[in-house]
């Protein structure tokens, strides 16, 4: 007998409401609109407006500033796994003339390429984009801070720059890439460069006394890709299921989990993290929250996704400064994973064709020096090695066509495990990246490097 958990407990719903509300008065924000997604599809929303009668839902449009590199980002992979560009290619192997064509794809795509944080001149967010026609007026005359891979120095021109390869590479402009190779195949049809109404209008709420003034809305032009788009709370949500799980028709699944590793730290801050390929990396009530966050003159707004959870937050509202959006879309993850824990999925034997017996008799314990590992199986005759004692390195390793394992994360990312036999065929030990893992711990015999002292185990 099963039971539907689609939708959240009365008590749940009422927790996101109040942290909504919370967020809304002690924030000053003229609105607020708060959603969860559960297990890939919307099971809340609620809202909180200075205006009675007109809060605003989850269909009403905010601007969302630089959560739009996130989706620049997926352009990128997108023609990475064409195989029409690879990550480490420099920049100017695509797209010419820019004067630091020797940052590479995936430093910029990390935020470590060096770049300014910002364009010269007046502040971009605010001022025409006609004062910044071509890209060179974008980079200044000193684009550069520092030396490409030595740091996380986050960028808004080098977004831009990823925007200007997208276009290059594809030979459309990044508005049209965008719509139909993301927004289009994920039914994102309230995302949009300009506001289409319902839409909040953004604010500046003053910092000592309680009046509001209208911010500018500008045309970010080649700065687009770095925070144009303009969303709502249930588009987000759409976007979030493939920031958890990739969706064929946009980004396989295996790219989206490669943005989602770190690719450098994330510099100064006041949350513990880093940054991946175009996504922030949050570590925060003992979980990890993958998303990113965006303001612009009148707005805020923040998308986590919690993977192990199934889980996404979102917190929209319309102010310059003051509401945390950061702080609620994280909360709100962690309202709904307290209250209503996911259930784990049903143990099942794994599928008979990816058992046999020469894989079953690797599996169980096995020694490093006197550490003490055990190997298991896993789906698609994948294997996790993992210390049964105290601390140590576990991994995930994918099998090779032409057998063996390559690591999948931690310290043994990219490395290969493979079993050594005897010539009797028999197993003699496992070797990853020349580390000895033998059936027993310092066995006489074994292929221990350096030998075994002949005398074997002795007492004091």
């Amino acid at each position: 007998m099963t039971t539907s958990f689609e939708a959240l407990l009365p008590g749940t719903e009422r927790a996101l409401l109040h942290r909504v509300a919370v967020a809304q008065s002690e924030g000053r924000a003229p609105s607020f609109v708060g959603a969860v997604v559960r297990d890939g599809a919307l099971v809340w929303s609620g809202s909180r407006s200075c205006v009675d009668g007109h809060a605003p839902d989850a269909d009403t449009q905010f601007r969302i500033g630089s959560l739009t590199k996130v989706f620049t980002a997926v352009l990128v992979m997108r023609l990475r796994d064409e195989g029409l560009l690879d990550l480490d290619d420099p920049l100017e192997r695509h797209l010419k003339g820019t004067g630091v064509g020797e940052v590479t794809i995936a430093q910029l795509l990390g935020h470590s390429g060096g770049l300014a944080a910002e364009t010269p001149g007046q502040w971009w967010e605010r001022s025409s984009a006609a004062l910044r026609p071509e890209l060179s007026d974008v980079l200044g005359e000193r684009p550069s801070l520092r030396t490409p891979g030595r740091g996380f120095h986050y960028s808004n021109p080098g977004y831009t720059l990823l925007g200007s390869l997208v276009e290059e590479v594809r030979g459309v402009p990044w508005a049209e890439a965008l719509r139909s190779e993301i927004l289009e195949p994920l039914g994102m049809d309230r995302t949009t460069l300009d506001p289409v109404a319902p839409h909040a209008g953004g604010w500046a709420v003053h910092p000592w006394a309680d009046v509001m003034l209208p911010e500018p809305s500008e045309d970010l032009g080649l700065m687009a890709p770095a925070g144009q788009l303009w969303s709502t709370a249930a588009d987000l949500g759409r976007f979030a299921v493939l920031l958890a799980a990739g969706d064929e028709r946009v980004l396989a699944a295996a790219s989206v989990e490669e943005m989602r590793a770190p690719a450098s730290p994330a510099g100064e801050g006041d949350w513990e993290g880093s940054y991946g390929l175009g996504l922030q990396l949050l570590r925060r009530d003992g979980r990890t929250l993958i998303g990113h966050t965006g303001s612009l003159p009148g707005f805020v707004a923040c998308l986590w996704v919690s993977v192990e959870d199934g889980l996404a937050g979102i917190a929209l509202a319309n102010a310059t400064s003051g509401p945390l959006t950061a702080a609620v879309a994280a909360d709100l993850v962690r309202i709904v994973a307290d209250a209503e824990p996911r259930f784990p999925e049903p143990w099942r034997p794994l599928p008979e064709a990816e058992v046999d017996e020469e894989l079953l008799s690797l599996t169980g314990p096995w020694y490093w020096g006197t550490y003490s590992y055990g190997l298991r199986l896993g789906p698609e005759r994948s294997v996790v090695l993992e210390p049964l004692r105290g601390a140590g390195r576990r991994a995930r390793f994918r099998a090779l066509p032409e057998g063996g394992w390559v690591g999948l994360n931690g310290y043994y990312a990219g490395e290969t495990l493979r079993a050594v036999r005897r010539p009797d065929g028999s197993v003699s030990h496992l070797d990853l990246g020349s580390f000895v893992f033998t059936r027993e711990p310092y066995e006489p015999g074994d292929a221990v490097p350096g030998g075994v002292d002949e005398a074997g185990w002795r007492g004091l």
